[in-house]
């Protein structure tokens, strides 16, 4: 029997919008389980705070790194990663996380806002992942994290070009399977339900809609982000080798039920 199978010591993860929220929750939990964690964000006071908070939970300094650069802008990415594979990083595992919202009626949703939500939970898996593929390809061996959310399968008014760049992140990630699975890599994606973070924060505080939420979720509460470790840790490690193209849902059943 294997007792080494959530082992990441001596891996590499980078992560993307790694400052707050799921970022920092999955930077925490491939962090426990032993990997060199590397936060990506667009604000490096930001990213000095949360490997700040990451020494002051324990975790060796020496196992905490920064990269600032827009996952937005392709050349951006190319140089940020081209930047870190050369100062002797390892990147073993990818986690595409960050991702935006924007909210109005579709009738009435702004152009720019449309474009800013494809770049950022779309456009920047495409190009963050393209940088770094070759390298894992190379090496015949690596792991990359989608965040998706329960939005790759269900609609609500108000958000549908959300819905549609997380849809397109779950077909994405079943694309990468068909294109890289054959050089070693494991491409999968996690869905989030609804979870108390700063994204959410306008909904956690309206009272209707928390009241729903609670009876539309099998579970009947929100997400906490250390519900998310677990599914972090199981496709970063060697567990999930044979898992691949695959969206796990942690959402208390949201997607189970109508």
């Amino acid at each position: 029997m294997q007792h080494n199978l959530f082992d990441l010591a001596g891996r590499g993860a980078l992560i993307t919008g790694a400052s707050q929220g799921i970022g920092f929750a999955i930077a925490q939990a491939l962090a426990g389980a032993g990997a060199r964690v590397i936060l990506n964000g667009r604000s490096q006071d930001k990213l000095d705070q949360a490997a700040d908070r990451l020494r002051g939970e324990g975790v060796d300094a020496a196992r905490i790194g920064t990269t600032c650069f827009d996952v937005t802008d392709a050349a951006s990415v190319r140089a940020g990663v081209d930047a870190l594979l050369g100062s002797g990083e390892r990147i073993d595992i990818l986690v595409n996380n960050a991702g935006i919202q924007r909210r109005n009626p579709l009738e009435q949703f702004d152009d720019a806002d449309w474009d800013a939500l494809i770049a950022c939970n779309l456009s920047s898996l495409y190009h963050v992942s393209k940088a770094v593929a070759p390298h894992m390809i190379e090496r015949g061996s690596g792991k990359i994290i989608n965040i998706g959310s329960v939005q790759c399968e269900l609609a609500r008014p108000g958000i549908a070009p959300y819905t549609a760049t997380k849809g397109a992140v779950k077909n994405l990630t079943k694309g990468m399977c068909a294109d890289w699975a054959k050089y070693g890599l494991q491409i999968n994606a996690i869905g989030p339900g609804y979870f108390d973070t700063p994204l959410n924060k306008a909904l956690v505080e309206d009272p209707e809609f928390d009241a729903w939420l609670r009876k539309r979720t099998p579970a009947g509460r929100w997400g906490t982000l250390p519900d998310l470790h677990g599914a972090a840790i199981f496709l970063a490690s060697p567990a999930s080798d044979f898992v691949n193209g695959q969206t796990i849902y942690v959402d208390g059943g949201i997607v189970s039920v109508i």
